[in-house]
């Protein structure tokens, strides 16, 4: 659903620019929350959500090259809102998104830059929000269990995606630069990316799944889940001991002292981040090859009603890695395999240092106030 340069006019581009940075600016403060364990559904796990959140977005950048037949002529790819605001939280889940078009947008060129606040507003916005508030309304009212994690975020994501379409729509009805009745625009956009919902949907559940199946303390939305330690106690507890022979009624009997509560061990995340890089570095640079070459959703409505009449070329048509396959290397497979891995490299490096920075800046802010409070005054 990438929108290309022309789709949509200057000022209406303009202004989903400004919506654009605003969510950028709010969800930035908002990560720092989610990163450092605040926020709904902090605890367990929270100060290893960095490393994780920048695996997440070059997961996403990766599965985005696998495009899957949906209907006659026309394919479909994840667009991963749900799946980050799900793993990560929906403020670290915008800017996993964010970073993901910014990289495609800049080394493929796939999307417009100047279209670049609108695949924003509509991919990373649009699908994270209205994801996520699907997701914790289920959660609410299902039962307590990593099953209903599971079709909570299968829901979540399969609404997500004809949320965006109408999104589009509903930006193309305001500045879309051809003249195709909005009614038409609305039923095929919607039509065909309820198909493409599935399988978003399918590609959301497994992976919260599979990685609820082996760390739940690490998926955002699943926190709730975690149970606190509790410390059992002896029923003889508190009670008084009987006095020993040479001590009197009158002397005060000396008060236990509990023992201290075994330390949680604290399992690494190296296992699973190895292994989900294994799996992105798989899917861009080996499983793209097989990928459906169908248009997606966007192209073939826009080819059908003829809205890519005024399409305008990237501003980086000529780059190395445009279309996913680096250029002067004549093996297509060679050549789009390399491309998956670079722009894996790139995803997560680029995602990687913007959540760790954000993290180090929350814990500073953190550390502060206790660094800077004055010493309480002598008395005496």
């Amino acid at each position: 659903m990438h929108v290309p340069d022309g789709f949509i006019n200057a000022p209406v581009s303009a202004a989903a620019g400004v919506v654009a940075a605003a969510a950028v600016a709010v969800s930035l403060r908002g990560a720092r929350r989610e990163l450092a364990g605040g926020g709904t559904g902090g605890g367990t796990g929270a100060d290893r959500t960095a490393p994780l959140a920048g695996l997440v977005a070059a997961f996403i950048f990766a599965v985005q090259m696998l495009n899957f037949p949906v209907a006659a002529g026309t394919s479909g790819h994840l667009l991963g809102g749900a799946l980050a605001a799900i793993l990560v939280g929906p403020y670290t889940g915008v800017l996993c998104v964010s970073v993901v078009l910014l990289m495609q947008g800049v080394l493929f060129a796939d999307g417009g830059l100047t279209a670049l606040g609108i695949n924003i507003s509509d991919m990373a916005l649009t699908t994270t929000v209205v994801a996520y508030g699907v997701f914790r309304l289920l959660v609410k009212v299902l039962p307590r269990s990593r099953r209903s994690i599971t079709v909570a975020s299968f829901a979540a994501a399969l609404l997500s995606v004809p949320a965006a379409a109408v999104c589009f729509t509903a930006l193309y009805a305001l500045g879309g630069t051809t003249d195709v009745p909005i009614g038409k625009v609305f039923t095929a956009m919607v039509g065909v990316h309820v198909l493409i919902g599935i399988g978003e949907a399918v590609i959301t559940a497994l992976t919260v799944g599979a990685v609820i199946a082996v760390r739940p303390d690490l998926v955002y939305g699943a926190r709730d889940l975690a149970c606190p330690l509790q410390l059992r106690t002896s029923p003889l507890a508190g009670t008084t001991p009987a006095a020993a022979p040479d001590q009197t009624a009158d002397e005060p009997t000396p008060t236990p002292i509990p023992a201290p509560a075994p330390a949680t061990p604290r399992r690494s995340t190296r296992p699973l981040w190895l292994a989900g890089l294994a799996a992105a570095l798989l899917c861009a640079g080996g499983l793209s090859y097989y990928a459906s070459s169908s248009p997606d959703g966007l192209e073939k409505v826009a080819h059908d009603k003829g809205l890519d009449t005024k399409t305008e070329a990237h501003a980086t048509a000529d780059s190395p890695l445009a279309d996913y396959s680096v250029k002067d290397i004549a093996n297509p497979r060679l050549a789009g395999g390399l491309a998956g891995v670079i722009g894996v490299a790139a995803t997560l490096a680029v995602g990687t240092g913007v959540f760790v920075v954000l993290r180090r800046r929350r814990a500073a802010a953190d550390a502060a106030p206790a660094v800077d409070a004055p010493a309480p005054a002598e008395q005496g």
